[in-house]
């Protein structure tokens, strides 16, 4: 994502906004993890981003969650809930609007378990 200003420009990559996004996520009320897309993707479950995939497309940022969530929590409440949140955290730390936030519910787990 490219800004061009008076004194220059900024570039912010999306591996850095994604890295914001799961933050968020993850601290959200009702989140026990981040999860994988696919199973391929599962072999990166290190990075910071994990979880996270953005989109830039005609300057406008899309964002893609995939969460592991508390069992017996509301999904469709933890869902909007860390949607808001991260359009928030992104906005605020980025500078740059977010066009949508997609919740993709991977998983249930009960806390504690393993």
């Amino acid at each position: 994502m490219n800004q061009e200003r008076s004194y220059g420009s900024i570039t912010v990559s999306p591996h850095a906004i994604a890295t914001v996004a799961a933050r968020a996520a993850r601290q959200s009320y009702g989140v026990v993890g981040m999860a994988s897309r696919n199973r391929f993707d599962g072999l990166s479950a290190r990075r910071p981003s994990h979880g996270v995939e953005v989109t830039i497309e005609a300057n406008q940022i899309l964002i893609d969650l995939y969460l592991v969530v508390e069992y017996g929590t509301r999904i469709s409440s933890v869902a909007t809930s860390v949607a808001n949140t991260v359009q928030y955290q992104v906005e605020r730390f980025i500078g740059l609007p977010v066009a949508a936030v997609n919740v993709h519910v991977q998983d249930l787990r009960v806390s504690g378990q393993e």
